[in-house]
């Protein structure tokens, strides 16, 4: 059992006893071959509301990794679910620097674009979701 640190410690430290919290309340709640496929879908949430893939990744990764340790998941395929979200909310959000730039260098209205995108990212999240299920529950 993890040890909690003196309060004069930085903020890391509070984060990853969060976490570690985080991952025992789920450890009663739901069976662990659902977790990738529900990291994937909160990646894609934080990653569509903010616009950033990046900062979606160090928003789910320190709440991921402590989540593998506790809940004796499959590392590569936990954290590969918090990065797939985290580029397909990237992809799809229409405040994405990166949708704002492919839609401006197309001379296309940035909504259209966003809209003519969204179809295919769907099918691709869609297929990976159901991955992230079938090999939650076989890894």
């Amino acid at each position: 059992m993890l040890r909690r640190p003196p309060r004069s410690t930085l903020f890391p430290y509070t984060t990853l006893f969060r976490s570690v919290y985080l991952a025992s309340v789920v450890q009663g709640t739901i069976h662990p071959g659902f977790v990738p496929a529900l990291v994937f879908l909160m990646a894609c949430f934080v990653a569509f509301s903010t616009g950033t893939s990046w900062g979606t990744f160090a928003i789910m990764i320190p709440i991921v990794i402590p989540m593998i340790a506790v809940l004796g998941l499959h590392p590569a395929l936990t954290v590969a679910a918090a990065l797939g979200g985290g580029i397909f909310g990237d992809h799809c959000s229409p405040i994405s620097d990166s949708t704002i730039v492919a839609s401006m260098a197309a001379a296309t209205d940035h909504i259209d674009h966003v809209r003519t995108q969204l179809p295919y990212a769907l099918i691709a999240a869609s297929g990976a979701l159901v991955l992230f299920l079938i090999f939650g529950f076989v890894l």
